[in-house]
């Protein structure tokens, strides 16, 4: 969404609502989400579809006003895709500027090298079973810190396997903090914590908190 001189920067969001967090190093605390609208992937377990499209189109001082009124401490910065959308590094970097403790949700097909360094850079690796996995912008792995996380959503074996790979080729441990999640519904969690035990991976399992708190509920 572009904007000539002088007008303000705009842009399309689908939701903005007050939960835990239920993924990352911020797990249970009290968050504002902004969900932006669209997203360039059709990932098979997506659970986001209905922000491919539609949404409404705000000011970033309109979304801060409504970040502000829920008062929490933690916002995520959500989609779809949000770096689809051109001015969204921007509204990171006004939401760190205002003093919140900042996320983005990223699926890495897109390059992270402009966003603000204060935010946390919450990072797919999109695995064999997501269908996306040529989308993979391998060259993002080069912005990634230890502030950030790099994740994989696991569908089955399979992807455990190529996962613990892309740890070892590109050492991803020593680079980030590595989140490891079974799909909802289709991979076991038992099964995979097992997997990660028996290899002694260094990386962090979770679950999804807010699927087991309200299950499929969008906007939770």
């Amino acid at each position: 969404m572009s904007a000539t001189a002088g007008e303000p920067r705009r842009l399309r969001v689908t939701e903005i609502f007050h939960s835990l967090q239920g993924e990352s190093r911020s797990v249970g605390w009290p968050t504002t989400f902004v969900r932006l609208t669209g997203c360039p992937l059709r990932c098979g377990y997506c659970d986001t579809t209905y922000a491919f499209s539609g949404g409404a189109s705000m000011t970033l001082d309109e979304i801060l006003e409504r970040v502000a009124a829920f008062g929490a401490r933690f916002v995520t910065v959500t989609g779809g895709e949000p770096l689809a959308q051109k001015h969204c590094p921007e509204l990171l970097t006004r939401l760190a500027d205002a003093g919140y403790r900042v996320s983005l949700e990223t699926s890495g097909a897109v390059d992270v090298s402009s966003v603000d360094p204060r935010v946390v850079k919450v990072m797919d690796l999109k695995t064999p079973g997501s269908g996306e996995m040529g989308r993979n912008r391998y060259e993002n792995l080069e912005h990634l810190t230890m502030r950030d996380q790099l994740k994989f959503v696991l569908c089955d074996r399979k992807d455990y396997q190529w996962a613990r790979k892309m740890m070892v080729d590109h050492r991803l441990a020593e680079r980030c903090e590595v989140l490891l999640s079974p799909v909802h519904g289709r991979l076991p969690p038992a099964e995979l914590a097992d997997w990660m035990l028996a290899d002694g991976l260094q990386a962090r399992f979770q679950l999804q908190l807010h699927k087991l708190l309200w299950g499929e509920a969008p906007g939770r």
